[in-house]
């Protein structure tokens, strides 16, 4: 690690290190220094449910995650890395004509901006994932909303191609170098103070998910951020039962089938803050009964694996990649449940942002200064409840 770069970017998770690639192979800039706390792969970026997918509502958004998508689409040619990138489709499910009629809205949108989105009958739902019990007692499935371009990625295979392919063009990924402050002078960032030492920069970029508050709060900044946990599970590995992504509509229940042959599965985020990696009880009940009305055949299945991450949930559930107050500091973070699947598009529109000064047109809704000049991107309509987006 060298005492100054032209940029610093704190955090090497998915968003940092896509960042630190885009930098050097889109706008040639490889003076950039990745610091990660800890090893690269062991935060949120590999702490999710490997999902994909740009079926939002809100026009903005679908743009952005479609370019997301479409990046992706392409990620393991341009990194020269085999990510597993599999296409298998994500299904929505829903269960009332309510819904119906809002994923119908959704496809529509989506449609009308090109991206792919299909209705699919009750029948068609059971041809597609025949352990669906369409009529159980609890919800009844009237039928699904799928993108079959929607589906997984490998997750510590991303963080490993980025990280190879950014070290090759010249960054300096260091590892184990936490960062315990922001240097200013004035109203500009300097650069960082590190366990190893201070580092200088002409840009510093946070990009450290769940850890944005703390962070941004060494600048004096407070941010329209709160941190929960986000937990997720893993099975024993099984015989193939399931080749789509499946959400389930009356409840926050998403399920898919790893190349393993394990079924990795989660559900809605901790109703309180916290910083906390690890699993709790009552969460891995509720995701269960879930699980067990859609799917009862899987009641003998065994669960192996339980952790969390710490997502940072944002005022109107949706990210921010901006500039700040301050000059030199640039914010990504923000994602709420959407930053795996964000990555490539949340790295490439980071480094453009940092390159030319300007948004990238795609995120130029995500700025931090639509929290005070009320142009909020709420895709759920909620309102002002981190908790609850």
């Amino acid at each position: 690690m060298r005492p100054q770069y032209r940029v610093v970017i704190v955090g090497g998770g998915g968003h940092g290190l896509a960042t630190a690639f885009y930098l050097a192979r889109e706008h040639g800039i490889t003076d950039v220094a990745v610091l990660e706390r800890g090893p690269i792969g062991l935060g949120n970026v590999g702490r999710n449910t490997t999902i994909i997918r740009s079926n939002y509502f809100h026009p903005d958004n679908i743009r952005f995650y479609e370019f997301s998508l479409k990046l992706w689409e392409g990620l393991e040619r341009t990194l020269n890395f085999n990510a597993m990138v599999s296409q298998r489709g994500t299904l929505n499910l829903f269960h009332s004509e309510a819904q119906r009629d809002l994923f119908t809205r959704r496809a529509n949108q989506m449609q009308l901006l090109g991206v792919d989105a299909e209705a699919l009958s009750r029948d068609a739902v059971k041809r597609l994932v025949p352990l669906v019990d369409l009529d159980n007692g609890r919800y009844p499935v009237l039928g699904g909303f799928l993108q079959p371009r929607g589906g997984t990625v490998r997750h510590d295979a991303v963080a490993w191609g980025y990280a190879r392919a950014a070290s090759q063009a010249g960054v300096d990924i260091v590892e184990h170098c936490e960062v315990t402050g922001l240097t200013r002078s004035g109203g500009r960032v300097t650069g960082v103070e590190t366990a190893q030492g201070p580092v200088a920069a002409e840009t510093v970029c946070l990009a450290v998910a769940g850890h944005s508050s703390r962070l941004a709060a060494m600048a004096g900044l407070t941010l329209p951020i709160e941190s929960h946990v986000l937990q997720a599970f893993v099975s024993e590995a099984i015989k193939p039962v399931l080749d789509v992504v499946l959400t389930y509509g009356a409840g926050h229940f998403y399920v898919s089938q790893s190349d393993k042959g394990g079924l990795v599965f989660g559900g809605a985020i901790d109703g309180y803050n916290s910083y906390g990696q690890r699993g709790t009880l009552p969460m891995a009940e509720e995701v269960a009964a879930s699980a067990m009305t859609l799917l009862p055949g899987l009641a003998r299945l065994k669960v192996l694996r339980q952790w969390g991450g710490v997502m940072d949930m944002t005022m109107d559930g949706s990210p921010i990649i901006s500039h700040t107050h301050l000059d030199g500091l640039i914010l990504n973070g923000g994602w709420c449940y959407g930053g795996f699947k964000a990555i490539p598009a949340g790295g490439f529109t980071t480094a453009h942002l940092i390159a030319r000064g300007a948004p990238h047109p795609v995120a130029a809704h995500l700025d931090l200064q639509r929290f005070a000049s009320g142009r909020t991107v709420d895709e759920r309509g909620i309102g002002p409840f981190p908790y609850l987006h």
